[in-house]
């Protein structure tokens, strides 16, 4: 956050690409424990340099902003208190030069930011053929891009919407791994809020059910990057379900709704994927093993609406670094691009009582 001569407060994104900090473990040779534990409070203080002069000078641009350099309007109270430090004094005021200098603005400017930690090393195609992604993120970066490409593909021709009566939407989410429960997650009111306001859009106003009509003829496909077999370890994955990277696509289904796949959807998908020539593959978790989950069953609560969970084969998954299959990609935003075009035709052929 950023205070303007004007006195105005505004937010600014910033993106340092380069590497500032590193967390290092500590070398096996020192301390051969059979599993890798540490303490999050004592042993994850990241490291910004060495030398502690450079890091700890003071510098004349991080003096506090006084009265009488302001260009606002004075205020009827005391400029001059403050109710917390200044952002230079609770943080390393080197750090905070950084954020000011990729913001634009002075350092006495910045009131207070909130900073994310991320690999900086970009990813790159591997393998004997190429056909590997070795990047961070692909979880979920990976089936966000397809969802996008797919949306734009399926808008390319210019009469694309004209015999289409659905509302074609793509919803991305913040803090899935942490439980999705703020105003930017998907356990927010942000979706239905969306929806019960595009509901309404040419129907009559008095209708006081258009929002759950919409619903009822709606499909959610939650898409979160799925696991495909690792050879190392494949005696953890149920023989029959061990989908494989560049083969296609993952339904991913359990019997204890961790994922919100059903019947009706995997006959919906299928034919969406038929149209489209996508290949597709199954998912099912061991019995005597644990399961993850989507935010799909969740927004399937919520709303009530018919939900699919899918996701892209991937090894190493919440690793820094998480290897995907280079022909997915296309597979996946192929399957996103066919189910936008053909939705309103299949929705029709499916009967469920």
């Amino acid at each position: 956050m950023v205070k303007t001569d004007k006195g105005e407060y505004i937010q600014k994104l910033v993106r340092i690409n380069r590497p500032i900090l590193r967390i290092p473990t500590l070398a096996i040779h020192l301390d051969r424990q059979e599993t890798f534990a540490f303490n999050k409070e004592t042993q994850l203080f990241p490291i910004a340099g060495l030398v502690a002069a450079e890091l700890n000078r003071t510098r004349d641009t991080l003096k506090p902003a006084t009265p009488e350099s302001s260009t606002a309007s004075d205020p009827p109270y005391d400029d001059a208190f403050t109710p917390l430090k200044a952002a230079a004094e609770r943080h390393h005021p080197y750090i905070v030069e950084i954020i000011a200098n990729e913001a634009g603005v002075p350092v006495t400017s910045v009131i207070d930011f909130e900073m994310v930690l991320y690999d900086t090393q970009e990813g790159c195609i591997g393998g004997l053929n190429s056909e590997l992604i070795f990047s961070a993120r692909l979880d979920n970066l990976g089936m966000s891009y397809c969802s996008i490409q797919g949306l734009i593909n399926s808008l390319s021709s210019p009469s694309a919407l004209e015999n289409d009566h659905s509302i074609r939407l793509i919803s991305l989410f913040d803090h899935e791994e942490i439980g999705s429960t703020t105003a930017q997650g998907a356990d927010s009111n942000f979706l239905p809020a969306v929806i019960r306001r595009l509901s309404v859009i040419g129907s009559d106003s008095d209708d006081q059910t258009a929002y759950e009509q919409a619903l009822a003829r709606s499909f959610l496909v939650s898409a979160d990057m799925a696991h495909s077999v690792n050879p190392n370890y494949a005696s953890k994955y149920e023989p029959d379900h061990k989908p494989e990277m560049n083969k296609g696509t993952v339904i991913k289904i359990n019997a204890n709704a961790r994922y919100a796949t059903n019947s009706p959807g995997i006959v919906l998908i299928q034919e969406v994927a038929r149209r489209g020539q996508v290949p597709l593959q199954l998912f099912v978790v061991r019995n005597d093993s644990s399961c993850g989950s989507t935010i799909g069953p969740m927004l399937a609560a919520a709303l009530g609406a018919r939900t699919l969970d899918l996701g892209n084969p991937q090894l190493s998954m919440h690793s820094i670094r998480e290897t995907g299959g280079v022909y997915d990609v296309d597979h996946g935003t192929r399957l996103f691009e066919s189910f936008f075009e053909h939705f309103s035709e299949l929705e029709s052929k499916i009967s469920v009582d």
